[in-house]
C-alpha cells in the first residue's frame, strides 16, 4: 500500500522501532484534495452581544481528490476525511491529531508529526 499525501505540506509519520522514534516525512502528492463551501444563513446576535453567531458551514464536493486505485491509501485533512464519511471510498484516512491521538507537538502546541492515521468510514 503507498501512502498518497493530499494535503499542502508535508506529513511526518513517527514511530517507535527497537526503542526508537523513526520519521517518515509524506511529501505532498500534488494532489491536494479541498472541498467548496457553500452559503450558509447570515450570522446572528445572541443576547444582544455583538458577537455574531454564525451557522455551521455547509460543505461541497471534494476536489483534487485521485480516484481509487486499490493500491493507495490517501491522507487528506479531517475535513475532507468528515465530508467523505460514508461517501463509499474505504482508502481514505486523516490524521491523528486528536487529544488522545498521540500527535507530537512543539512548544507552541503545533503537530510535527502523527503517531497514527485514522481510516475514514466507508
Amino acid at each position: 500500500m503507498t501512502l498518497v499525501n493530499c494535503t499542502p505540506h508535508a506529513v511526518t509519520l513517527a514511530a517507535i522501532v527497537d526503542g526508537k522514534r523513526v520519521d517518515t516525512i509524506i511529501p505532498p502528492s500534488g494532489h491536494i484534495a479541498r472541498v467548496q463551501t457553500l452559503a450558509k444563513q447570515p450570522p446572528s446576535m445572541v443576547a444582544g452581544v455583538p458577537i455574531p453567531v454564525e451557522q455551521p458551514d455547509i460543505f461541497g464536493e471534494v476536489t483534487g481528490l485521485p480516484p481509487s486505485d486499490g493500491e493507495s491509501l490517501f491522507v487528506v485533512s479531517a475535513v475532507i476525511a468528515g465530508v467523505m464519511a460514508g461517501k463509499g471510498r474505504a482508502d481514505i484516512c486523516a490524521l491523528g491529531t486528536g487529544p488522545s491521538d498521540g500527535a507530537i507537538r512543539n512548544d507552541k502546541g503545533q503537530v510535527v508529526a502523527v503517531t497514527r492515521l485514522k481510516m475514514v468510514a466507508a
